[in-house]
């Protein structure tokens, strides 16, 4: 694979990085509910014209509670699987050690950030916003799969996460500045986590056999499966969520555009951007080409 990671390098910038979750939420650090919390191209939820704009607010924002959640489930199952993957690399050599444990340990670090903004999140808005699980059953789905598979999954989470924050955040200041400097600094870290992640992925490939990196592939397509049948239902929970919280009772044709534009906005922000990142590609290209085409081929229906 063409890339200059190092376990050194990636353990320095984390040492460099290392914030607290108490430095962004919490005492006066609160959410701005009279802004948006997610830009439009990830929400998507500006076409819907029998909205009204404060409408469109709060749907963005029922649209930021699930992007909360979704990122504290996903964080659920990404930590026991590095801290596995690191148990027997805990000798040999000391910065890799070092940058795993750091790993396991900002993942933990990441659960406890999305769960403080869930509390806050309930805590202003108003009323319940409902969301898909249990953790503990989709962790056990995830991890059901093979190694090489699960650490491609996270390989997308983690380059889908930096395409979020460059491409939609950083720049925008119309959205709450809370909600902003969350994804900046969930941004800054799995930008050192997408170095490590590549390097397991790198070590996992290079010991599979054809037949392994064969079924990696099939189990990548299946968790993003498990998880496209996820976001169906959350969708449904997104509708009924804007409903509770404005009062409206949508006619059957809103509330069925309303659910497309929750399915495809959900699709893109967890699946496409992923799915199309071109340093995520690269790595499946190294490891097999023909899935990079398989993959570019899936890409447009969550796109």
């Amino acid at each position: 694979m063409q890339h200059n990671y190092s376990y050194e390098s990636a353990l320095a910038a984390s040492s460099r990085i290392n914030w607290k979750v108490e430095d962004i939420i919490g005492g006066d650090k609160k959410l701005d509910f009279t802004k948006p919390f997610l830009p439009e191209s990830l929400a998507q939820v500006n076409n819907l014209a029998f909205l009204t704009p404060a409408e469109k607010t709060t749907l963005n924002q029922i649209r930021g509670h699930e992007y909360l959640s979704m990122f504290g489930l996903v964080e659920e199952f990404i930590l026991p699987y590095v801290v596995d993957h690191a148990r027997p690399q805990l000798s040999g050599d000391d910065y890799r050690a070092r940058a795993l444990l750091g790993f396991a340990g900002e993942e933990a670090k990441h659960i406890h950030l999305f769960k403080r903004f869930r509390e806050e999140f309930e805590e202003g808005f108003g009323s319940q916003c409902d969301f898909i699980g249990p953790a503990d059953d989709v962790t056990k789905s995830v991890l059901s799969h093979s190694a090489l598979g699960v650490a491609l999954a996270i390989l997308h989470i983690e380059w889908m996460t930096l395409r979020h924050y460059i491409e939609g955040v950083k720049d925008n200041q119309n959205l709450d500045p809370q909600f902003t400097s969350l994804l900046k600094n969930h941004w800054l870290e799995e930008s050192q986590h997408t170095k490590l992640d590549t390097l397991m992925i790198e070590s996992l490939a290079q010991q599979a056999p054809p037949s392994e990196v064969d079924k990696a592939f099939a189990d990548y397509a299946d968790i993003g499966m498990f998880l496209d049948n996820g976001i169906k239902q959350q969708a449904e929970f997104n509708v009924e969520s804007f409903m509770r919280a404005t009062g409206r009772n949508l006619t059957a044709s809103e509330r069925e555009e309303m659910t497309k534009a929750m399915v495809k906005g959900m699709r893109w922000t967890y699946l496409g951007t992923g799915m199309t990142h071109p340093n995520f590609l690269a790595t499946v290209e190294a490891i097999k080409p023909e899935a990079r085409k398989q993959i570019e081929e899936m890409a447009p229906a969550f796109c």
